[in-house]
């Protein structure tokens, strides 16, 4: 277990000690070839001095120096394309480590999860969540069940007393006279108007005299 847990880190270090051993050998074989060049370039400066001087023998000996000067050019370039291209491998499998620890950790993260949360959890935790909702429904019924006086209600003699008030109701409404329209205004020709006299208010003395006819008529 041990060995597992420090295995990574370790090979990560040994990832970037090489790396880093990479990049000091790029740079060194960088250092290489520019003194190289220089030399190469000193060469050519001195093979064209002794062709102005008519020393054509030792401007022919600064040439051969320069192409051997050039060919270690030419093999410090493919080690440093060889280092290149060995970084860019070693880069990308540090890059392809990396990601498959993550997926690994991610996996594992989700195996605990799914251990401490198992369907047997689950199916017990939700029996418990309906039989609570099932008490909460008995209470709640409890808590509306009428009490004392209301309890002695019988609901069908009320029933029973509401139909007798609807049905009274409705009888009543049956029997009122059904409302009559007002007959419309009968219309008199202009000019066949006939003026009545408006009646006149008898007297008190009037009506005892017609009072006292009428009971003598009886």
């Amino acid at each position: 277990m041990f060995s597992r847990i420090l295995g990574k880190p370790k090979q990560e270090t040994n990832a970037l000690a090489t790396l880093d051993k990479l990049n000091e050998t790029l740079e060194m074989l960088e250092k290489k070839e520019s003194v190289l060049q220089k030399k190469a370039s000193a060469e050519v400066e001195k093979a064209k001095a002794y062709t102005k001087a008519k020393n054509k023998r030792a401007a022919i000996q600064c040439l051969k120096r320069k192409k051997l000067y050039e060919e270690q050019i030419g093999q410090l370039a493919n080690f440093q394309l060889r280092i290149h291209d060995q970084m860019i491998m070693l880069e990308g499998a540090k890059a392809t480590t990396e990601t498959v620890d993550a997926l690994r950790s991610g996996a594992a993260a989700m195996k605990a999860m799914q251990k401490a949360t198992n369907i047997d959890d689950v199916d017990k935790t939700m029996d418990e969540i309906n039989e609570q909702t099932e008490n909460m429904k008995q209470i709640q019924e409890a808590l509306a069940t009428p009490i004392g006086a209301a309890a002695d209600f019988d609901e069908d003699e009320l029933e029973a007393e509401l139909e007798e008030l609807e049905g009274a109701e409705l009888e009543e409404q049956l029997l009122q006279p059904a409302t009559t329209t007002p007959a419309a205004p009968v219309r008199v020709p202009a000019g066949r108007v006939g003026t009545r006299p408006a009646p006149q208010k008898r007297t008190e003395e009037e009506e005892e005299l017609a009072a006292l006819q009428a009971e003598m008529a009886l």
